[in-house]
């Protein structure tokens, strides 16, 4: 999906997600704007973030790797 990706819900929210956190299939990663709508990006997969690859209001293209999950 294409649209600016949001870190946290709101600005003085904390991140959804964080380097070295375990995250479960279905939880909460980001969430992307696309043309006005907020999207929740839930993860696919179990395991712990590595890396973050974008920033916080960034733009970002269909298909995109954002972020590195390690099993």
């Amino acid at each position: 999906m294409t649209g600016t990706y949001y870190a946290a819900a709101s600005p003085n929210a904390p991140a959804f997600v964080k380097i070295g956190e375990y995250v479960k299939v279905g939880q909460t990663l980001c969430i992307i704007e696309a043309m006005k709508l907020m999207n929740t990006i839930e993860s696919e997969h179990e395991g712990e973030i590595v890396q973050i690859l974008v920033s916080n209001a960034q733009m970002v293209t269909a298909g995109q790797v954002m972020m590195k999950i390690r099993p």
